[in-house]
């Protein structure tokens, strides 16, 4: 098992990451955004294709009651 890299002192500075994302929406694609706790977007990024199934049916769950904000659907880490 691979260990993350320890947090940059920028990393640290900034807010919890992000991590954006886009599913298929008909013939278009629709923005998401996942915003997690972790400290490094490698984390973040980790985080989102390990838990792609559930973050997927949550992103469509929120596409489908059409809860985008500025055009984009906003997720939180669960």
């Amino acid at each position: 098992m691979r260990k993350f890299p320890q947090p940059t002192k920028q990393e640290l500075a900034e807010d919890p990451q992000a991590v954006s994302f886009q599913i298929a929406n008909g013939n278009a694609r629709q923005s998401c955004i996942l915003q997690t706790t972790f400290p490094t977007k490698v984390q973040a990024q980790r985080y989102l294709l390990t838990n792609w199934p559930a973050v997927e049916k949550m992103a469509r769950d929120a596409l489908a009651m059409g809860t985008a904000e500025d055009g984009q659907i906003k997720l939180m880490m669960a």
